[in-house]
């Protein structure tokens, strides 16, 4: 049960650099505060992937094939569910828009059983549906959701779910992918890859369609640098996590963010936290419940 604190510190340093990249678009477009979250984090990246195979004495081969399909899809997907997520935030509130991507857990589960054949049991099902229905009613809570607002922020969030659901399923199949070492090595080179070429393709695609903003991202390091940071710890307990466990388990445990988003709208972004928010976190809180008990008898 190792990934379950891993998947706790993951929630929690995620919603640390949510919170850190909302204030960013104030500065950046949506694509340079998405950028600056891999741009600072792929050498941190690389270097952790470097110390921990050295210190397992782990010799460094060149991945196969499957290994590089498998982080490119993953590593696509991922800066699309960031860039939705981002610009969900723009419709709703912070933990609003945070709420709408956690369909990402029931996401998970399907394509974890299209590209990987991991079915959750009765048991685990009925948690991530307990969980769906908890994200439904914090959802419903806020106005900002209502006339035309409401699809821009549904689609966005469930796009946003996507994106991620399909990222973490391919980081375990490139993980798993791996010859040889522990989840911790498999985790590590796998973050290091897939850092680098968002990084790579991040700056290409900011240097063609928005010139001068990937210098912009740099100028702001006091901002982006703590950004890039935060998320590269997020997504090293993700990446191992993952390694470690079904990806709808971890990103359903993984729900847990909803209350670290909440608190931070109420304390951080002064944004009023209702009844019906905390009876959704509380569904959230059954379904976490259930998912841990159907992971251990797995």
């Amino acid at each position: 049960m190792l990934w379950v604190p891993i998947t706790l510190a993951a929630a929690f340093l995620q919603n640390l650099r949510s919170a850190l990249q909302k204030k960013l678009t104030a500065d950046l477009s949506t694509g340079g505060a998405a950028f600056s979250r891999f741009a600072f984090a792929a050498p941190v990246a690389i270097l952790y992937a470097l110390t921990i195979t050295a210190l397992a004495g782990t010799p460094l081969t060149m991945p196969g094939g499957p290994f590089w399909v498998y982080a490119a899809i993953g590593g696509l997907a991922q800066i699309l569910g960031t860039v939705f997520l981002l610009k969900s935030f723009s419709y709703g509130s912070f933990a609003l828009g945070t709420a709408f991507s956690k369909t990402e857990s029931l996401q998970a589960a399907v394509f974890g059983l299209l590209v990987l054949g991991e079915a959750v049991g009765a048991l685990g099902g009925a948690g991530l549906v307990i969980g769906f229905f908890g994200v439904l009613v914090l959802i419903s809570n806020s106005g900002a959701v209502s006339g035309w607002s409401a699809p821009k922020s549904a689609l966005l969030g469930v796009l946003s779910g996507a994106g991620f659901a399909v990222a973490a399923v391919c980081y375990r199949a490139a993980a798993l992918s791996l010859d040889a070492g522990s989840a911790f090595e498999r985790a590590g080179i796998t973050l290091a890859a897939v850092t680098m070429l968002q990084t790579l393709a991040m700056a290409f695609w900011l240097q063609w369609r928005e010139p001068g903003e990937v210098a912009r991202v740099f100028r702001a390091w006091q901002l982006t640098g703590p950004t890039a940071l935060a998320g590269v710890a997020a997504s090293g307990c993700w990446f191992t996590a993952v390694t470690l466990q079904q990806v709808a388990y971890v990103r359903a445990l993984g729900q847990v963010e909803l209350v670290f988003s909440t608190l931070s709208s109420a304390l951080f972004f002064k944004e009023r936290v209702s009844a019906r928010e905390i009876v959704g976190i509380a569904l959230i809180g059954v379904s976490i419940v259930l998912v841990l008990l159907a992971a251990a008898r797995a």
